[in-house]
């Protein structure tokens, strides 16, 4: 049996090429159960970061193989 789980990840980056992190390390956000309550948690940060043209966040999903 599988499973998946979500997590939201990103920050602010030192340029608009987003390639380096201003701190050094994402920030992460989870993990959610459902990509919808993910999606909720990156429509927020999402929003109050948007006056930031240095700022990025996605979603991220793992799969979980639980024991039968």
């Amino acid at each position: 049996m599988s499973t998946e789980r979500f997590w939201v990840v990103g920050g602010e980056y030192s340029c608009v090429r987003f390639k380096t992190l201003r701190d050094g390390k994402p920030e992460v956000l989870g993990p959610f159960d459902t990509r919808e309550e993910a999606s909720r948690a990156w429509r927020r940060v999402s929003d109050a970061t948007r006056s930031s043209a240095t700022a990025r966040y996605a979603i991220a999903s793992e799969q979980l193989v639980l024991p039968a």
